[in-house]
């Protein structure tokens, strides 16, 4: 695929980024996207390697190597090498519903797993799969296509985030009439108020909404299934019911002095708030006066805690400390860390450069935990830190390490532990030890009840917009088989 011997004349370049000290000046998107000449130099890059591990979603020592969503990444880099734009957008959307998503916001498996990786230049998959996207957006080749034909199936979607629109798109198109149920005032899930505008603007979330819409999908906002409508009320109109409301049970932080005390927030509540206040033109007034000029401290080195350094240095932080337990990673692959493998090397993202900029130092500081919380008047004041390693499975702190620091605004970043029970216990669907919705059996959608199904998240655990699509995807199907007796998809 793409050019014999491409991979051998072309060097590995990414998307551009502003510098750091002039996008931290907005919330707006960041990359610079190289013209349709350099996209085909980089397609070029994709080699016959005849065991394309990139779409491969194997798993390997406990990982998944390559897309979840088995992407064609081959067949469209070589169409984008060849300069057939629509014959790789159709190639694409064969398996994403939704690459100006996945092209935005996804880690990049199937990067992770390209053969070229083995010696660190895998081909720029994840920047030219957005190329196809938004090409195809800027050429008006997108356009809405209602089914031939109607099942007169109906299916309510509770949730939509991207499980929820990925079911909800798929069910549509095999013709079953679809609403889409969401408690925020706007769809999207953590796409909307759970990732930052600078990662993904939410415009792309509403043109994919006008899109579905036009498509027949309906979408419900401001209605909280499980309080204000019922589970059993939604069975007397729907044919079958699909729970994708996410696992967004916060992870708490076990310090003292904690409970009770102001200027604490869980990391997704913060992020909310911020993007509301943002699309609202009122993010100066409510917000920023609680970052501006603080000292901040986040708990949890994953995307989320990354996101919340990024927009904390937006809104004027005086400082920002970054917490992780974990050991810091090595910058070289360990020996027992092969490709295909995900890469547990040590990530430098586009906050940590911010900051970095910002403050001339890395946030960030390794197997380190908050140990206690001290108050002024009952608002954070400072945090005592400790060391900690893992010893024989187990958390254990390090005498003596205790450390202070100032801090006006601590966020917590530490991931969830599973979905928030109000809505599976009016389903009356039992959750798992992970705290998820249990099914039928393992691999499938079916929850207990005859009926209602689940995906994404809520089943899974906490994982990636990927994931989330490709349950959507095959919930859907789980789904149309049972309307049915049988499926298609």
């Amino acid at each position: 695929m793409g050019k014999t011997g491409g991979f051998l004349e072309y060097d590995r370049k990414e998307n551009a980024k502003i510098a750091p000290s002039e996008r931290i000046k907005n919330f707006s998107e960041f990359y610079i996207i190289n013209d349709s000449k350099e996209r085909k130099c980089q397609a070029a890059r994709c080699m016959d390697c005849g065991v394309p591990f990139c779409q491969s979603a194997m798993n390997l020592s406990g990982m998944v190597v390559g897309c979840p969503l088995h992407n064609l990444i081959p067949e469209w880099n070589d169409a984008i090498y060849n300069g057939q734009e629509k014959h790789a957008l159709s190639r694409l959307l064969k398996t994403n519903p939704f690459p100006e998503f996945t092209g935005r916001v996804c880690p990049a498996l199937c990067e992770k797993a390209c053969i070229n990786g083995q010696n660190g230049q895998s081909v720029t998959v994840h920047d030219n799969e957005r190329y196809v996207i938004e090409t195809a957006f800027e050429n008006g080749w997108i356009k809405p296509v209602k089914p031939s034909c109607r099942s007169g199936k109906k299916v309510a979607v509770i949730g939509s985030g991207p499980s929820g629109m990925s079911a909800a798109d798929t069910l549509n198109k095999r013709g079953h009439l679809v609403t889409v149920f969401e408690r925020e005032d706007s769809i999207g899930g953590l796409l909307m108020y759970g990732i930052p505008n600078m990662k993904i603007d939410k415009k792309v979330i509403l043109r994919r909404r006008k899109l579905m819409e036009a498509e027949g999908v309906t979408f419900k906002t401001g209605v909280d299934v499980g309080r204000d409508i019922t589970i059993d009320e939604l069975k007397k109109e729907f044919d079958a019911i699909v729970m994708c409301c996410g696992a967004k049970e916060p992870r708490k932080l076990n310090a003292k002095g904690i409970e009770g005390t102001k200027g604490i927030y869980f990391a997704v509540d913060f992020l909310t708030d911020v993007t509301k206040n943002l699309l609202g033109n009122t993010l100066d007034k409510k917000v920023a006066p609680l970052v501006k000029n603080k000292n901040v401290v986040i708990v949890g080195g994953g995307d989320t805690g990354n996101d919340c350094i990024a927009t904390s240095v937006r809104l004027g932080a005086k400082s920002v400390t970054a917490l992780e337990m974990m050991p810091k990673p090595p910058v070289e692959r360990a020996a027992n860390n092969p490709w295909p493998q995900w890469p547990k090397t040590l990530r430098t993202d586009y906050g940590h450069e911010e900051a970095i900029e910002k403050y001339g130092e890395d946030p960030r500081v390794f197997e380190t935990t908050v140990k206690e919380v001290k108050s002024v008047n009952g608002a954070i004041k400072e945090i005592v830190t400790v060391k900690v390693h893992f010893e024989n499975g187990k958390l254990t702190e390090v005498k003596g390490s205790e450390k202070t620091y100032p801090c006006d605004l601590l966020l917590i970043a530490a991931g969830f532990v599973g979905a928030q029970d109000y809505l599976p216990k009016n389903a009356k669907t039992p959750l798992g030890p992970r705290g998820t919705v249990l099914t039928k059996a393992e691999g499938s959608y079916q929850t207990n009840v005859d009926g209602i199904f689940t995906a994404g998240d809520m089943r899974k655990g906490q994982s990636l917009v990927v994931w989330a699509i490709a349950e959507g995807k095959a919930c859907a199907r789980e789904v149309d088989d049972y309307l049915m007796g049988y499926t298609n998809l």
